[in-house]
């Protein structure tokens, strides 16, 4: 999409003192801890790109909030690993880098802005190669301090304390299926065939590379099968529609996105309490590892 397009879709630049103004009508405050997740093309002509959208959430939540997303690590050895020809995995594991959070690259997938917020003054990373994030501000190490190798998503990660923190979600134009703190309900729910992976990826430890493996729920397919329940539809957006027809949630405009806010421990709530209900009683279910334990 050209700049002439952006410009007509959001009815001139957007700039940062206009995204502000939005964020703050659609309900963002200061000294919020906020985990945001964009669609940079969807707010319009965004004078400045990345950083105009970051500064801007800095000017609203302020010098006592925080700003949290998703980052991951783009050049991540794939999951498919051991199933490569056995010289072309010695290979790999001889040579690949480790991940290191101050060099390592965000997940392409995630958009721009986490690579930007990762650079930002001040920003602290998770220590998670593969289920990592970051954040800027107030409460940054405290959210990202000893994020669990095993079981990322769940008790004790970052998304377990932003939801405890009583911190929010902020979709700026992108789709209801991003909304990554789903996950953390999917790690606490109880409802059979709850699915897992085991992985190996390479990390420093003091100092030195050193492959490690770790154990999670498995967001690339699907911690559950849904198949059953969401007729064909993404399972995050069905979840978060059903949150919003609820009352959970706000819908707003910022920039030229649809955009939404939600209260992350309500997100936690709800999300458990739908799994559990919608799959809890479906017979037959079985775990993808016979061993959930790290």
């Amino acid at each position: 999409m050209d700049e002439k397009e952006l410009l007509e879709r959001s009815g001139g630049p957007v700039t940062r003192t206009r995204l502000a103004a939005d964020l703050r009508t659609l309900g963002l405050a200061q000294g919020d801890t906020v985990m945001f997740h964009t669609r940079l093309s969807a707010l319009g002509y965004v004078a400045g790109g990345p950083p105009t959208v970051i500064g801007a959430l800095l000017d609203v939540v302020g010098a006592d909030g925080t700003l949290m997303a998703s980052c991951g690590w783009n050049d991540a050895p794939p999951y498919d690993l051991a199933e490569w020809p056995p010289e072309w995995q010695r290979a790999v594991r001889a040579e690949h880098p480790a991940y290191d959070p101050a060099l390592s690259e965000a997940d392409h997938h995630n958009g721009r802005l986490p690579e930007a917020l990762r650079h930002w003054p001040g920003a602290v990373r998770s220590r998670h190669p593969d289920a990592g994030f970051v954040a800027v501000g107030a409460a940054a190490g405290e959210l990202m301090a000893d994020h669990p190798w095993d079981g990322p998503h769940g008790p004790g990660s970052p998304l377990a304390r932003l939801a405890e923190r009583g911190g929010r979600v902020l979709l700026l134009g992108a789709p209801l299926d991003t909304i990554t703190l789903l996950h953390h309900a999917e790690a606490l729910a109880e409802a059979p065939g709850k699915r897992y992976v085991r992985y190996e990826q390479p990390v420093l430890v003091d100092g030195r590379r050193e492959w490690r493996s770790f154990h999670d729920i498995d967001t690339e397919d699907g911690a559950f099968d849904y198949s059953a329940v969401v007729s064909g539809q993404e399972p995050f957006t069905v979840i978060a529609r059903d949150m919003l027809a609820a009352g959970f949630g706000v819908r707003g405009t910022v920039g030229a996105a649809e955009s939404h806010l939600f209260e992350a421990p309500e997100v936690v709530r709800f999300g458990v309490g739908w799994i559990e209900e919608k799959l809890g009683e479906r017979p037959g279910a079985r775990s993808r590892s016979a061993d959930p334990g790290p």
